[in-house]
């Protein structure tokens, strides 16, 4: 009877804890999802201001837009290494090369037992680039009309598909390896090197006279709000599945993968 007794309260101890720690993970899921909205709203107001901005052609904007173009177009002008290097660079960072890199990653998870994030991946990077589209056909906006240009791009200007594809490809990439990282060390400079890119392919764009600079922020920030709201999404669904909240920004996506 005691050793019933003991069995039954070590049962009860068992399930109060247990459910303590559910709570206390429903806590910290409900904390990082908070941070994650936060970051969204702080990525999608700049773009919807700059939206606005430029659907209404607001002078200031424009004015400041030519103001940069112009400066950079002339040191592009000037100088032709470095304008070729802006070139190469500007492909090589280009939206292809990470649609290419995240589908080549998203089939390597498939065959690594990762499939759900490997479908993330790929999924979040088509709508990326579809949203991209609709906003550049919706806006219509010219690209720059310089004087002796050094370079030249079909379509509308806002917001860059080069500058988007940039953040959409680093961030999702970055939000899968992190697992592979074991120090805190490596992922800074993995991150420093990600935002690095970011910035080279925009600098890239305005530099070579194909954009503007509001059309290269606002493609950043919408890459940016893209992936952060795929992760939102990515993390509910594994609450759902019963398995624990991961820190995307520290351990990935899905640490497990790895």
């Amino acid at each position: 009877m005691l050793r019933f007794l003991d069995g039954h309260s070590s049962s009860d101890r068992f399930s109060r804890r247990q459910a303590a720690d559910d709570q206390a993970a429903d806590r910290r899921l409900g904390v990082r999802l908070t941070l994650a909205a936060v970051a969204v709203a702080l990525f999608t107001v700049p773009f919807v201001i700059l939206l606005i901005l430029v659907k209404t052609s607001f002078t200031p904007l424009s004015d400041f837009d030519e103001s940069i173009a112009l400066q950079l177009h002339a040191h592009a002008v000037a100088d032709p290494g470095y304008t070729n290097f802006l070139s190469i660079g500007t492909e090589v960072f280009g939206p292809w090369t990470w649609r290419v890199l995240v589908i080549l990653t998203g089939i390597w998870l498939w065959y690594r037992g990762a499939p759900r994030l490997g479908i993330w991946a790929v999924a979040t990077i088509t709508f990326g680039g579809l949203l991209n589209l609709a906003v550049k056909a919706a806006v219509d906006r010219a690209r720059p009309d310089l004087p002796d240009p050094v370079a030249s791009a079909p379509g509308a200007s806002f917001p860059s598909g080069h500058a988007m594809g940039a953040a959409l490809g680093v961030c999702i990439l970055m939000l899968i390896l992190l697992p592979s990282l074991k120090s805190w060390a490596a992922r800074i400079i993995a991150w420093l090197v990600a935002g690095a890119i970011m910035v080279f392919v925009a600098y890239s764009r305005v530099a070579l006279g194909v954009h503007w600079v509001s059309d290269v922020v606002a493609g950043v920030a919408l890459g940016i709000v893209v992936v952060v709201g795929a992760a939102i999404g990515f993390e509910a669904w594994r609450r759902g599945e019963g398995r624990r909240p991961a820190e995307p920004l520290k351990e990935g996506m899905e640490p497990e993968a790895f």
